[in-house]
């Protein structure tokens, strides 16, 4: 359809526009004609005061076009009508694309930064869902809840995946949580399209591309989730790829979590091993690591987040510090803005609450003017797609 928006219609309808176009006053003064061209945009505000007939963004005839006067277009006009523009429009180009990549990023670090106030907010109930005593069914139900309580479906796979290391659950179960899992994490799509709620169409489409995701991870559970009850291929699979020998400590961040994390986590930064420690009944509850202490009252991943060497007989509040569902980066040392020492369950609780309404305004604003922007640099043809 690009092809057949862009500017050049048939011969036949050129000559006719021409003789359409051209007034009286420019037939008896062709100096004039040629001084003040019909194609010239600054003046020619409709397709119908163009040579070529082409229609362009904002022409006052805009909506009148009718699909049997659409002309077709070669592909070195498309080409040209790409690619082929003065200093100014480049200028207006790189703007936009600059302007895009902006609303992108802190598009990206709203959507971490929700899923850290989910796992502020429901890591303690999630932690206490996961457990070995479960059927498949069960096991399956309980990675969805866990995945759409925390917004994260990798932080949910990540500590499945630390718990059969940890040898809390079965490798078998760990399959039926992670397929859960993979239909928990729908529930995120479905947030960020209600951020186009200001125009009825665009939530038509946004709604519509979320529940394709949906369907799609619906169906691939719908699929293999009977194979593996009855043939337990996954398992057999899994246990033949995996290598003699695994390192402890290895692990992989994706390139996208590298560049958002570090605006991210100076804002709200979540506590992994918190829901770790639940679901594997290392503890009983939350309530275990409240209230936050930092030694010497220094707000820093050494003195709050270090962990005790319980060998050596090191003890909390002497040797090491304690923190809760929010914690400090220890790859920077320091803590995130809603970081508190002393802080309770219920600070932590409503620090994540005030961050998940502040990411959700952020993600909102930041995916309309994503929308508006592309809509401005797409102006003219493509916007007629």
């Amino acid at each position: 359809q690009i092809c057949r928006r862009i500017y050049y219609p048939p011969y036949n309808r050129i000559t006719k526009q021409l003789s359409f176009t051209m007034s009286t006053t420019e037939a008896q003064d062709p100096i004039k004609s040629e001084t003040t061209p019909a194609n010239d945009a600054s003046v020619v505000k409709s397709r119908k005061d163009r040579p070529t007939g082409s229609t362009h963004f904002g022409d006052a005839d805009w909506d009148e076009e009718r699909p049997d006067e659409i002309g077709d277009a070669t592909w070195g006009e498309v080409a040209k009508a790409c690619c082929v523009h003065d200093a100014k429009e480049w200028g207006k180009i790189f703007v936009g694309a600059c302007a895009a990549l902006f609303f992108l990023y802190f598009f990206l670090v709203s959507l971490e930064l929700m899923g850290s106030a989910a796992k502020v907010l429901g890591g303690c109930k999630a932690g206490g869902l996961m457990s070995d005593d479960t059927n498949p069914v069960a096991g399956l139900v309980i990675g969805e809840l866990a995945t759409a309580l925390i917004q994260s479906s990798s932080t949910t796979t990540s500590i499945i995946v630390s718990l059969v290391g940890a040898e809390a659950i079965s490798v078998n179960t760990g399959i039926y949580l992670v397929m859960g899992a993979n239909i928990g994490t729908s529930v995120t799509n479905t947030i960020v399209s209600m951020g186009q709620m200001g125009d009825g169409a665009q939530l038509e489409r946004a709604f519509a591309g979320a529940t394709v995701h949906d369907i799609f991870n619906l169906l691939s559970v719908a699929i293999l989730f009977p194979l593996e009850i009855i043939s337990h291929y996954l398992y057999h699979l899994t246990k033949a790829m995996l290598p003699d020998n695994v390192k402890d400590g290895e692990a992989w961040s994706g390139p996208i979590k590298k560049i958002v994390s570090p605006l991210s986590d100076k804002i709200l930064k979540s506590n992994k091993d918190v829901i770790k420690d639940i679901a594997t009944g290392k503890v009983e509850s939350c309530d275990t690591y409240y209230p936050v202490l930092c030694l010497d009252g220094i707000e820093d991943y050494k003195h709050c987040a270090s962990k005790c060497d319980k060998d050596a007989g090191e003890e909390v509040g002497v040797d090491c510090g304690r923190v809760g569902l929010i914690t400090c980066d220890k790859d920077s040392g320091e803590c995130p803005g809603f970081f508190q020492n002393g802080a309770s369950l219920n600070d932590d609780y409503i620090s994540g609450g005030v961050c998940l309404v502040l990411s959700l305004f952020l993600l909102f604003v930041c995916l309309m003017a994503l929308v508006n922007v592309l809509q401005r640099g797409l102006a003219g043809m493509s916007t007629r797609i």
